[in-house]
């Protein structure tokens, strides 16, 4: 018998979640964002089930590109860094994907490529989140090789975008409103760039602030049960959770007052405990860093870990849980514990946890 733990994938949670993110969206059209193996759901998994439901998918590596083409799918794919060097642009062309355009120099090797078919181009600004992008004094060089570009070829379909680093935000002077005025400020000498479509919005954007939903928006982490916000729940937006880790408890330790649990004994008892030990420890992706009074489910009761996570396992508390004991049903996070909560209380967010997932932990789709 396999060890008792799995991550249980929703698929129908996940196309439910896409076309949340399509009704506040609007007209506008919606990048599945699958970067990460899909947040660590699988990427030829993710992208199967959103299938032709999905506008186009958003990820960040050529070869995870191509696997999605040659798994036959059809829509427009955008690399998200671009491409890193000359030679990646003729497989590019090749697998007719979409390329961001963030440094100069990347304009300039596509010009000299003399590719077969333009590839359409997301023109990256940076507007204050200052990780990737062009500054305002380098639109200028940016139009002369656009120019060039549609001098030496097919004209390429170019698209604006940025990057929200505060979208989460509510109110105040910070939010979204300052990047939106530079980069309003950034185009305004570049006449033509009114025409061109935008892409601004990312799941917080998407979810609080509809008037950014321009051509595209790129939903990611709202795709996979997760809140954008801190101070809100998933459900409450409507989002319903994808990943469900799980397990079992494998043995009871019956402890009295003072003892303690755990490597280095940072938990110690406070009264007669009853100590559950879970299959689930850091090498299957649970954070190590989770403290004592982490949330967990045991037989669809909410109670808390005890002590420091181990590499694979860890102990909760079953003292006010008389039903349960070995072999009762455990929930990491997921159905009936929200993803957010459990990364809340280990001070992370849930896009880590399930990054983190480990590949010797099976998975099971719904």
């Amino acid at each position: 018998m396999p060890r008792p733990i799995e991550a249980r994938i929703d698929l129908a949670a996940l196309r439910h979640n896409y076309l949340v993110a399509k009704r506040h969206a609007g007209a506008a059209r919606a990048w599945a964002v699958v970067k990460a193996n899909a947040y660590g759901h699988g990427l030829l998994r993710a992208a199967t089930a959103l299938g032709e439901v999905a506008d186009g998918f958003a990820l960040l590596d050529l070869d995870e590109a191509i696997i999605l083409r040659e798994a036959g799918i059809r829509q427009p794919i955008l690399l998200l860094e671009g491409f890193f060097a000359a030679a990646d642009l003729e497989i590019c062309a090749t697998y007719r994907l979409s390329v961001v355009i963030h440094r100069l120099e990347q304009l300039q090797m596509l010009r000299h490529a003399a590719l077969p078919v333009p590839l359409p181009i997301y023109l990256k600004l940076d507007s204050g989140m200052h990780r990737l992008g062009l500054s305002g004094g380098q639109i200028p060089a940016a139009r002369r090789e656009l120019t060039a570009l549609a001098t030496a070829a097919a004209p390429a379909p170019v698209t604006l975008m940025t990057h929200f680093a505060e979208a989460d935000a509510v109110g105040g002077e910070r939010c979204i409103n300052w990047q939106l005025e530079r980069f309003t400020r950034m185009l305004a000498d570049w006449p033509e760039a009114a025409s061109l479509p935008i892409s601004v919005a990312n799941s917080a954007a998407i979810l609080r602030y509809p008037q950014t939903a321009y051509a595209w928006v790129r939903p990611g982490i709202m795709l996979y049960g997760g809140s954008p916000f801190a101070a809100q729940e998933a459900a409450s937006l409507d989002l319903k959770p994808v990943m469900t880790l799980r397990s079992r408890i494998l043995a009871v330790q019956e402890i009295g007052v003072g003892e303690r649990v755990g490597y280095g004994g940072t938990f110690v008892a406070q009264r007669p405990t009853r100590v559950g030990v879970v299959a689930c420890g850091y090498a299957d992706g649970y954070p190590r860093h989770a403290p004592s009074g982490t949330p967990i489910l045991v037989a669809g009761q909410q109670t808390q870990t005890l002590g420091r996570v181990s590499m694979d396992m860890l102990a909760c508390d079953l003292t006010d849980l008389p039903g349960t004991g070995v072999g009762s049903p455990v929930v990491l996070w997921g159905e009936g514990l929200p993803a957010d909560a459990v990364a809340a209380a280990a001070q992370t967010i849930s896009y880590e946890l399930f990054c983190a997932l480990a590949r010797r932990v099976p998975v099971v789709e719904i």
